[in-house]
């Protein structure tokens, strides 16, 4: 957001003050979700580990065009909403913290979902139609990245749930948390982002044959 923002802090003065509100909030979540994992951390007692650090995620993410980014962005923040209501919503045995967080985060996507629907456009706007291509493959790629470290974070996971449950799973059980873990995590993270009505709509007005790409693509994560 500031990068966006920096290049015309002295033209639009509505836009600055949106896209350094937007990363006011966007800092805000990360502090959310850090204080989150400290009490989980806390009160779970089990270690959980994941993939990262998270800054070098960043950094391999921010390696790419900026539509590229602002279109993963978009539909991770179209994710948060279908990711609550599909399996968050309704399920009476989550921890009631724990849906908290995950409903407070996506009302406030619901903002940013306006704002950067808003900047995909202008950055389409501005750029040829070489470029929108490279954004799009960009997006693709930052997609693959992701999906490439779910493995590991399955193998995390279930070394987590090992360590709780106080036993070593068998090979065969290990072999269905693979499959079921690791398709639950790309359907979250990739299919649900991919397949969002919104999301696609923002991708078919900028060009429908990506529109189709992707969802030619999303077929993979169901």
């Amino acid at each position: 957001m500031l990068d966006h923002a920096r290049p015309h802090l002295n033209e639009d003065d509505y836009r600055t003050r949106a896209l350094l509100q937007f990363a006011t909030e966007e800092a805000k979540h990360i502090h959310l979700f850090k204080k989150f994992a400290e009490e989980f951390k806390a009160g779970f007692v089990t270690n959980c580990e994941t993939i990262g650090p998270p800054e070098e995620i960043g950094k391999a993410v921010l390696s790419h065009s900026p539509l590229g980014v602002a279109l993963v962005i978009l539909g991770i923040e179209w994710m948060t909403q279908k990711h609550y209501l599909e399996s968050v919503r309704d399920d009476e045995d989550l921890d009631p913290q724990f849906k908290s967080l995950l409903r407070h985060h996506w009302m406030e996507e619901a903002q940013h979902t306006k704002i950067d629907t808003l900047m995909v456009q202008a950055l389409t706007d501005s750029r040829s139609a070489k470029e929108i291509e490279k954004g799009i493959s960009d997006y693709a790629a930052i997609g693959a990245l992701i999906d490439g470290g779910t493995p590991q974070q399955v193998e995390f996971d279930m070394q987590a749930l090992q360590r709780a449950a106080g036993r070593e799973f068998s090979e065969p059980e290990q072999k269905q948390f693979r499959v079921i873990q690791r398709q639950a995590l790309r359907w979250t993270y990739l299919g649900s982002a991919m397949t969002h009505p919104k999301f696609l709509q923002t991708v078919g007005e900028i060009n429908p044959g990506a529109r189709t790409q992707i969802e030619e693509m999303s077929e993979a994560f169901y």
